[in-house]
């Protein structure tokens, strides 16, 4: 019962306040290890995979179609891998697989691990906007980052960013289309499908960031490689499609 539970038994729709995605570029065969079987990454010359850390500010998150006055406000960062998983019907499908999910409210770490795979924890955020620039930190979590917001001709890619230009860099702004969780025991693919529009993300100016979950993947070679934020969308999850995997 409890596992049927975890698989997206319902959609759920929310309203993104604000989405900021900084995502960094590894060497593949460093990001290789972290993800199952079944799924491969989605890399950039068949060099670089990428990381990406998603903060977002959502509001009146609830099962789809539930009045908004029953929906909840939950800051959510998500630590995902871009990678690729071709289906039963042979289509490639671009997508993101969880590492580690977080919160700032128990109430969403309790649903979020009862109705999902993506293993949430509670922590702290403080937020702050002093003289255009913009600071997201977490004492328990031990992360920080500044970032600064402008026209995106006057902001630039991050020093030693593999993209060429942030038309390029676009494609790994996040979130794609589909998110994936692999139940290894049973050789099953979980598929969440997420619905956006209007969906245009601006690049932004990094200052400095840490995140320590990154640090302690131990990885080499990782550079930060684009910025994005995106704000005021509306944003839901399909119910969990389950399939056979070989």
């Amino acid at each position: 019962m409890l596992s049927f539970l975890k698989n997206h038994p319902f959609a759920v729709e929310a309203f993104f306040e604000q989405s900021l995605v900084v995502t960094y570029a590894i060497p593949k065969g460093q990001v290789q290890p972290l993800i199952p079987p079944c799924l491969e990454l989605d890399t950039l010359n068949n060099q670089w995979a990428f990381i990406a850390v998603a903060m977002v500010q959502t509001k009146g998150l609830r099962p789809k179609g539930f009045p908004e006055m029953l929906g909840n406000d939950f800051f959510l960062i998500g630590f995902r891998v871009f990678v690729r998983y071709i289906n039963r019907a042979g289509k490639n499908l671009r997508g993101l697989y969880i590492l580690k999910s977080e919160t700032d409210k128990k109430k969403m770490t309790f649903f979020g691990n009862i109705f999902t795979h993506y293993n949430y924890t509670t922590t702290d955020i403080e937020q702050s906007v002093q003289n255009g620039v913009t600071a997201i930190q977490s004492n328990r979590s031990a992360f920080h980052i500044q970032l600064e917001e402008g026209a995106d001709d006057n902001i630039s890619l991050p020093a030693g960013s593999p993209f060429t230009d942030w038309k390029e860099a676009r494609r790994f702004a996040g979130p794609l289309p589909f998110t994936f969780t692999y139940d290894e025991p049973n050789r099953k693919v979980l598929i969440i499908e997420g619905v956006r529009q209007n969906w245009k993300p601006a690049p932004v100016k990094v200052i400095d960031c840490r995140f320590s979950f990154i640090d302690n993947l131990k990885l080499t070679g990782v550079q930060l490689a684009n910025a994005f934020v995106i704000r005021n969308i509306p944003y839901y999850w399909k119910k969990g499609k389950i399939e056979q995997w070989k």
